[in-house]
């Protein structure tokens, strides 16, 4: 259920509401507005009568929360959830933020290379993959750590902020020395010990959607994260599985304004992974920018033909300079901006 505390109220009335809700056996998770506090109850409880708590001082009602994800509704939180990277970046705020950069690290030089170009375009993260999930465990799997070194380095000489993916609960602490953004991949959609670990950190974390996962479905993974006390949780719509063979995957578009519907949470779409193919990306991150995404995950490489990983997938930097400025024009019509 969610508390929704008057305007106006004091913080001894909040904390005695909290202390009673923790008494009736919840956790409590409290979203401070510009006007007033909401305070989400979760937890399994099936024998009380929210008319308790409606009867306690400073609070102006109850609402029960009738969807299976509590904390990412927005029930529990009507505005949207906006994540400060900090050097002014926000996520979930009027611009629409880019994280640009190869599907991995493959050298030094690579990887500068990548960095300065899209940097040069606009892009505000560098995306790059130090681990690569491969359905073949003979393909290039990644470079580790000394990749996310190299990204890093890269990322700072050029003002970039860095998005990867962990793997495993037992990366994170290595990893917190060089990313900003935690990456889930769409394969670890569903790793709830990965998602439970991610939610005792604070740093943001990109939620993929599993290759056949619901929206729902989605939803839930992230209250995994979200329940843990992280709500720096940003969502990533990769594409779907379906019957169609065409392209990689099937980019769900018509997922992000449902979602927006549905969630507090920020989300991005992935059009490198949800098409598969070079000459259908800068028309799907068009789309999902005119859809109200409120960022792109796009793949770029400096030499795609020869990528170790994904080059189909990869715009060139030229091609990449161009879909930013037609974003640039698409943005404003929707009521959003891009550097």
């Amino acid at each position: 259920m969610v508390i929704v505390m008057q305007e106006g109220a004091t913080e001894e009335q909040i904390q005695h509401v909290i202390d009673r809700v923790v008494a009736s056996g919840f956790d409590v998770h409290r979203s401070t507005g510009a006007s007033h506090t909401v305070l989400g109850a979760v937890g399994v409880h099936r024998d009380f009568d929210h008319r308790d708590f409606e009867l306690l001082q400073g609070v102006r009602e109850v609402v029960r929360i009738t969807q299976p994800f509590k904390l990412a509704s927005r029930q529990f939180k009507p505005q949207g959830t906006v994540i400060d990277l900090g050097r002014g970046v926000k996520i979930g705020g009027p611009e629409v933020v880019v994280a640009a950069g190869p599907c991995s690290v493959e050298s030094r030089e690579q990887i500068l290379a990548v960095a300065e170009a899209v940097s040069k375009a606009g892009a505000k993260i560098m995306r790059a993959g130090a681990f690569k999930p491969r359905t073949s465990p003979y393909a290039f799997q990644g470079m580790g750590e000394k990749g996310l070194q190299l990204m890093r380095e890269a990322a700072d000489k050029y003002g970039l902020f860095v998005v990867s993916e962990v793997m495993d609960a037992s990366q994170i602490q290595m990893m917190s020395t060089y990313v900003d953004i935690f990456q889930v991949g769409a394969r670890n959609m569903q790793n709830y010990f990965l998602l439970r670990a991610l939610g005792e950190v604070q740093k943001p974390v990109l939620l993929k959607r599993g290759m056949s996962a619901t929206i729902e479905e989605l939803l839930l993974s992230s209250e995994y994260i979200l329940a843990g006390g992280n709500y720096n949780v940003i969502l990533c719509e990769r594409g779907i599985r379906t019957f169609e063979t065409y392209l990689r995957n099937t980019l769900d578009i018509a997922a992000i304004p449902v979602i927006q519907k549905l969630s507090h949470l920020p989300i991005f779409a992935d059009p490198s992974h949800g098409t598969g193919r070079r000459d259908k990306v800068s028309a799907m991150a068009r789309a999902a920018v005119a859809a109200g995404a409120d960022g792109l995950l796009i793949e770029v490489h400096n030499d795609p033909d020869h990528a170790l990983s994904d080059g189909a997938q990869s715009l060139e930097p030229t091609q990449f300079a161009q879909l930013m400025s037609e974003i640039r024009i698409i943005a404003p019509a929707v009521g959003r901006r891009v550097a």
